[in-house]
């Protein structure tokens, strides 16, 4: 199979995997759309190495071998399969835009760490934690924008994905705790007298106020960090923007819906709609013709 097979396959991924992502990418010019597209599903193969089951040791040498093959050529894959499309269309990728693929060896040492089930005592542990798995898919996206700026785009860059990672750590507190992790720090736990253990049913025994205090508390965090990140826009060209607008608008919207109802947040998994988000991706096109 060839490069533009390659770019199917990853578009695939990304269309069954990544609902939120893909509304800002159909935004895209196509070329900016593949490339993109290679990103993600290769992010989504370390994502899916750490999420999976079996032995620790086995899965981070499962991630180690995925650190690997971005140093070498796309090749066959590691069980003797047909060529690698995914790294077929990554490497492509990194030939047409200045791709820093150094930065997925940060999303490795990020989801190394989730193998691991490391906790964060302080924010600062958490944030370095999050520029690891979401800043780093920031800096990967601003390689296929392209911006004048590079120096200055970066660091807000950086700063959107650490946005849109405290959101996704919102969204799912009650369903890492059934999988045995904990992502906000300890300090703020203690700060709000919270254990977030669970009962036989699955419910948290802390007491509900806490419990909503805490998360307000880091929503607001969160949209912090947003404020920094959307500064990013007017360094990126329109479509570009848009495709930025319209991805970071959904989960401010998420955000928005978890910080006004905390409690239903921690008892199932909150979405939005597949038309308010079409409604945020029209919103951010709409803009961008301004």
């Amino acid at each position: 199979m060839g490069v533009p097979e390659a770019y199917q396959h990853c578009e695939q991924i990304m269309r069954r995997n990544a609902r939120n992502f893909s509304y800002g990418l159909r935004l895209l010019p196509a070329p900016k759309r593949r490339a993109l597209s290679a990103v993600y599903a290769f992010a989504r193969r370390i994502d899916d190495i750490a999420d999976g089951h079996g032995p620790v040791g086995a899965r981070l040498a499962r991630l180690n071998t995925a650190r690997e093959a971005l140093d070498g050529p796309p090749g066959p894959r590691a069980d003797g399969g047909n060529e690698d499309l995914v790294l077929v269309a990554l490497h492509d990728a990194a030939r047409r835009y200045p791709l820093p693929l150094a930065a997925f060896g940060e999303l490795i040492d990020g989801c190394a760490a989730d193998v691991r089930g490391t906790t964060y005592a302080r924010f600062d542990e958490l944030l370095a934690y999050c520029r690891c798995v979401a800043g780093s898919i920031g800096r990967l996206s601003l390689g296929v924008f392209g911006t004048d700026d590079p120096e200055a785009a970066t660091p807000l860059a950086d700063a959107l994905g650490v946005a849109l990672q405290i959101t996704n750590i919102l969204r799912d507190v009650r369903e890492d705790r059934l999988a045995g992790r904990i992502y906000l720090p300890i300090e703020d736990l203690e700060r709000f007298g919270c254990t977030l253990e669970l009962d036989g049913a699955g419910r948290f025994t802390d007491p509900p106020h806490r419990l909503v205090t805490l998360i307000r508390y880091e929503a607001v965090r969160a949209r912090e960090w947003f404020a920094d990140g959307m500064r990013l826009l007017p360094a990126l060209d329109a479509r570009s923007a848009a495709c930025t607008a319209a991805m970071a608008g959904i989960y401010r919207c998420l955000l928005d819906r978890i910080a006004a109802d905390p409690t239903v947040a921690l008892t199932a998994r909150l979405s939005l709609p597949p038309w308010a988000k079409a409604m945020v991706a029209a919103r951010a096109l709409a803009g961008a013709g301004r």
